[in-house]
C-alpha cells in the first residue's frame, strides 16, 4: 500500500507543480512584486510546511488572498516608491510569521475563530470580484489608479478606446483553454496553457499588437537579512501582520481542518501555527511572499492522488528543475495568459451559492453581504478590517440583547420551561423562577437584571429563583447588578436564591458575599431543587 502511495504522491507532485508554479508568477503580479517573490514563496512554504506541519494534505503556497492583502499594505504604505514597497513586503512577511510563531508558543490554536465564516466568504468573494476586474485591466492594457472598485470600473470604461483586443482575445481562448484541460484527470492546465502561451507569443509575435510579456525573473539567492525600516514604519507593519495572520490562518486552517475530517486525521492546530510562521520567516527574509494553506492548491493535492507529504516534496523538486533549467523561458509569457491564469484560481470563489445556506437559516447574511461590500468599495485591507469589525459589532450586539424567561413546571415533573412557549406550564405558588437567556457580563448585565425587577414587582411570589446555567462566569459588573437586585428585593421583602450555579460563578459569588443573597450548597443543584428548598424555608409546604 504504501509502495503505491508512493507513486501515487509523485504523479501527484507533477501535476501540482504544473499548477504552483503558473499560480506563483501569477500571485506575483497581484502583489505588484517581481515573480521571482511568488517562486520563492513556493519553496519556503512546501519546504517548511513539510518538515513541520500536520496535515498530509496541505499545500502551502502564496495565496490570492495574501498577495491581494499584501499589495494594498505596501501601496498604502510606500506611496509609489518601488524601493520602499519591496522593503515594506519584505517587513510585512517577517513580521506575519513572527506573530504565527508568538500565536503557536501562546497556544491560540483558535485564533483563526476571530474572523467568522460568513465574513471569510464574503471577503473571498469580494476579493474574488476585485481580482478579477483588477486583472481585466492589464489585460485590456490600461493603468487605473483608484482603490475602490466603483471608480475603478468607471476609469476602466472611460478608456474604452484604448483597450487592447488582441490582448482581451488571447486572455478569453487562454480561460477557455483554462477551464477544458481542467475537466482532464492529472492535466497540469496552467502549465499546459503556459508552454502555449509562450510558443504562441514567439511564433504570433505578439508584441507587435501591443502584448506584453512577464519580463525577466531575477532569482538570485540573497544573503537572508531584515529591511532597514523606521520605528514608525515598524509599528504600523505590526498591525497589518495582525490581519494578515488573521486572514492567512483563517484560510489554512479550513484548509488543514476540512480535509483532516474527511480522511479522518488529526490536527495539530498549534503546530501548525509554528509551520506557517517558520515559512513565512523564511519566505520574508528570501524577499518572497506570504504563504497560507490554500484551498485549491490542498484540493488539487488530493484530486491528483496525493496521500502523504511525499506529494510536496516532489512538487518542490520538479519546480527546483523548472526553474534551475527553464525561467528564461518564463519570462517570455504573455501578460494576458498569466491574467487568464490567475482569474482561473480565483474563480472557485466566485460562486454565490456559498451565501445559500445563511439566506436560508436567516442567520448572518447581512454579515456576508457586509464583507463583500466592504472589500469592493474600501479595498482589500481595510474592507476586511471593517468586515471584522462588523461581524464582532453584531455579536456584541446580539450578547447585549437582554431576555428573561418566566419558568414554569411542565405536566407536573421536574422539567421547567418558559412560559413563553409552553403556556401549558404550570406556576409554583409562592414562587417565582426568571431564566436569563444569555450569557450575563457587562453588556447586558443591567438590563437583564432591571427585566427581572420588573418580573419580581408584578408578582407576589415571597421567592425568586434565578437560574443561570446560561451564564458559566460572572464578570464584576454581573455581580454588582445581582448585589443591586438583590437587594432591591430585600427591601420588598422577597428573597433571591440562585440555581444551576457553575463553578467559576459559584466561587466569584463566595468572594463577593452579597448580602441577602443565599448561595449555599445547593445554589449548583437544579431549578426543582431549589425550589422545594424555597418553599420549605420561605412559603411553607402545601
Amino acid at each position: 500500500m504504501k509502495k503505491n502511495w508512493a507513486w501515487s504522491d509523485i504523479i501527484a507532485g507533477l501535476s501540482l507543480a504544473g499548477l504552483l508554479l503558473p499560480e506563483a508568477v501569477a500571485y506575483s503580479s497581484i502583489a505588484n512584486l517581481p515573480p521571482q517573490a511568488g517562486i520563492v514563496a513556493v519553496f519556503a512554504g512546501l519546504v517548511c510546511y513539510g518538515l513541520m506541519g500536520s496535515s498530509r494534505f496541505a499545500i502551502v503556497a502564496a495565496t490570492s488572498s495574501s498577495a491581494a492583502v499584501l499589495a494594498s499594505a505596501t501601496a498604502a504604505m510606500a506611496n509609489g516608491d518601488a524601493g520602499l514597497r519591496m522593503l515594506v513586503a519584505t517587513g510585512l512577511v517577517i513580521m506575519t510569521g513572527a506573530f504565527f510563531m508568538l500565536a503557536s508558543a501562546a497556544r491560540l490554536g483558535s485564533i483563526s475563530d476571530f474572523i467568522a465564516r460568513p465574513v471569510l466568504r464574503g471577503f473571498a468573494f469580494g476579493l474574488a470580484l476585485v481580482i478579477v476586474i483588477k486583472q481585466f485591466a492589464h489585460i485590456v492594457g490600461v493603468q487605473v489608479h483608484s482603490t475602490d472598485m466603483p471608480r475603478f470600473i468607471y476609469h476602466l470604461l472611460a478608456q474604452f478606446a484604448q483597450w487592447n483586443w488582441p490582448s482581451l482575445g488571447l486572455a478569453m481562448l487562454a480561460l477557455l483553454l483554462l477551464y477544458g484541460l481542467a475537466r482532464i484527470a492529472y492535466m497540469p492546465a496552467g502549465l499546459v496553457v503556459l508552454a502555449l502561451g509562450i510558443a504562441a507569443g514567439q511564433a504570433l509575435d505578439l508584441a507587435q499588437l501591443g502584448v506584453q510579456v512577464v519580463g525577466a525573473i531575477d532569482l538570485q539567492v540573497q544573503v537572508p537579512s531584515l529591511p532597514t525600516l523606521s520605528y514608525v514604519q515598524w509599528l504600523r507593519i505590526g498591525e497589518l501582520g495582525i490581519a494578515m495572520l488573521l486572514i492567512l490562518y483563517a484560510e489554512s486552517y479550513s484548509s488543514i481542518r476540512n480535509f483532516a475530517l474527511r480522511h479522518g486525521d488529526s490536527v495539530s492546530p498549534n503546530r501548525d501555527l509554528l509551520a506557517l510562521g517558520v515559512a513565512n520567516l523564511f519566505s520574508g527574509l528570501f524577499h518572497g511572499l506570504p504563504v497560507g494553506a490554500g484551498f485549491s492548491a490542498t484540493a488539487a493535492n488530493e484530486s491528483y492522488g496525493g496521500r502523504s507529504k511525499l506529494a510536496g516534496w516532489a512538487a518542490a523538486v520538479v519546480l527546483l528543475l523548472i526553474v534551475l533549467t527553464l525561467l528564461p523561458v518564463i519570462a517570455l509569457t504573455p501578460v494576458p495568459v498569466l491574467a487568464a491564469i490567475v482569474i482561473h484560481a480565483v474563480s472557485h470563489s466566485l460562486r454565490p451559492s456559498v451565501f445559500y445556506a445563511y439566506f436560508k437559516l436567516h442567520r448572518d447574511r447581512f454579515v456576508a453581504l457586509a464583507a463583500v461590500v466592504a472589500v469592493l468599495l474600501l479595498g482589500v485591507l481595510d474592507g476586511l478590517l471593517v468586515a471584522i469589525g462588523f461581524s464582532l459589532l453584531m455579536l456584541l450586539r446580539r450578547l447585549a440583547e437582554a431576555n428573561v424567561s418566566v419558568l414554569g413546571r411542565l405536566n407536573g415533573g421536574h422539567d421547567f420551561v418558559s412560559l413563553v412557549n409552553y403556556p401549558e406550564a404550570k406556576i409554583i405558588p409562592g414562587v417565582l423562577i426568571l431564566r436569563p437567556e444569555m450569557a450575563l457580563f457587562f453588556g447586558n448585565a443591567e438590563r437583564a437584571m432591571a427585566l427581572a425587577r420588573q418580573y419580581a414587582v408584578a408578582s407576589d411570589a415571597k421567592v425568586i429563583v434565578m437560574s443561570l446555567e446560561e451564564s458559566p462566569d460572572l464578570d464584576s459588573s454581573s455581580i454588582e447588578a445581582l448585589a443591586d437586585l438583590c437587594a432591591a428585593l430585600y427591601l420588598q421583602k422577597k428573597h433571591l436564591m440562585l440555581a444551576r450555579v457553575k463553578f467559576a460563578s459559584r466561587v466569584v459569588l463566595e468572594r463577593a458575599a452579597i448580602p441577602h443573597l443565599h448561595i449555599g450548597s445547593f445554589s449548583e443543584l437544579s431549578v426543582d431543587d431549589v425550589v422545594t428548598m424555597a418553599r420549605e424555608a420561605y412559603v411553607g409546604k402545601e
